[in-house]
């Protein structure tokens, strides 16, 4: 793929340049849990993680509303612009200057679809997301004025990873419909579809340069090999993953076609993540099969304040039943950085256990 990482190199090099001059790259993220940083905490939902042990190794110690012991991947993305991690959009009052320098949308529990995650009572789905950021853009335009509005807003980055709930809490749940309604390959059909309109929009509301975080092996994450009699990887659950980065490949090759200077780029982390998981000695890790707090990961799956840690967080890639570590986040955004960005600034330290 390597128009993608060109133009991915292109993007954060014209990002990193800026920094010398007056402004700093604002960056826009969607998602679900694995770029939340407390979004959820503003809502009445089940899918929170501000209670111990979360954020056990972030800055003070606390819990966030991150689903790890630390840093998203989205955090070290922006220590490695230079910038500070955008914020909750929820966190924000209305007229809050903070929007001028990026927003964080994303959601725990959130997909692509409107229904998945509804047992979680509330979160925001990727329309949500959207609807939100349609409203930071008029703040915007109250601010600065129309005209300086949308050149923010063309100019900025806007970093998307969301597909994963679709399936895990969605699509793979024997009691909510989508699994019995479609097959898999309708029901990757139907999230394609779904997020055509969904790029569409944000195109329309002004994003140009759109970075899609595909899916990992989501058959070797602990909550799907416990359903494995030997622990192992659910091999159609990865290759309907495989399936969906196809699609979205696709998708992006056909809107590049109509959607005028915009610059979409599929980011292909499937082999680093696998890789991770299949050798994780090669990257400093000893277990990779399962999670450092010992959850059960047949029901619900979070890591509890009355929960067992390992005695090394640092040894584990994954933090629970769904979520790498601190650690696995960092070296994922240093294998990201390093595929897509040659040059690439030195991984940030992680935390010690």
């Amino acid at each position: 793929m390597a128009m993608p990482r060109l133009a991915f190199a292109a993007l954060i090099f014209a990002a990193t340049a800026s920094m010398a001059s007056a402004a700093s790259p604002v960056t826009f993220i969607f998602g679900d849990s694995l770029t939340e940083v407390g979004n959820n905490n503003y809502l009445q939902s089940l899918a929170k993680s501000n209670f111990p042990f979360y954020g056990i190794d972030y800055v003070g110690g606390q819990a966030t509303g991150r689903f790890t012991n630390g840093r998203t991947i989205g955090d070290i993305v922006s220590e490695k612009l230079g910038i500070s991690s955008p914020p909750p959009y929820l966190s924000l009052s209305q007229n809050d200057d903070a929007v001028l320098k990026g927003v964080n949308y994303a959601s725990g529990g959130a997909g692509i679809l409107n229904d998945t995650g509804l047992y979680f009572i509330q979160r925001l789905s990727f329309d949500d997301q959207i609807k939100y950021f349609e409203k930071t853009k008029e703040t915007m335009k109250k601010k600065i004025g129309e005209v300086a509005a949308n050149k923010l807003c063309n100019e900025a980055m806007y970093f998307i990873g969301i597909g994963s709930n679709d399936y895990v809490n969605n699509f793979l749940q024997p009691f909510l419909p989508d699994g019995q309604q479609y097959t898999s390959d309708e029901f990757t059909d139907l999230l394609i579809s779904t997020l055509d309109k969904q790029l569409s929009r944000l195109y329309q509301l002004g994003a140009r340069k759109m970075v899609f975080h595909g899916l990992s092996p989501l058959g070797c994450i602990p909550s799907q090999r416990v359903k494995s009699k030997k622990g192992e990887c659910l091999k159609r659950v990865n290759q309907w993953a495989l399936d969906f980065n196809s699609g979205v490949q696709k998708l992006f090759a056909s809107l590049s076609q109509h959607l005028p200077n915009a610059e979409l780029i599929f980011a292909d982390t499937y082999a680093a993540v696998l890789d991770l998981i299949d050798n994780p000695s090669k990257y400093g890790f000893k277990v990779s099969n399962t999670s450092c707090c010992n959850v059960d990961s047949s029901i619900g799956g979070l890591c509890l304040p009355n929960s067992k840690l390992c005695s090394n967080r640092s040894d584990y890639v994954f933090w629970d039943a769904f979520h790498p570590s601190d650690k696995a986040n960092a070296i994922l955004a240093e294998e990201f950085f390093s595929l897509l960005f040659s040059a690439a600034p030195s991984i940030a330290p992680t935390p010690s256990n």
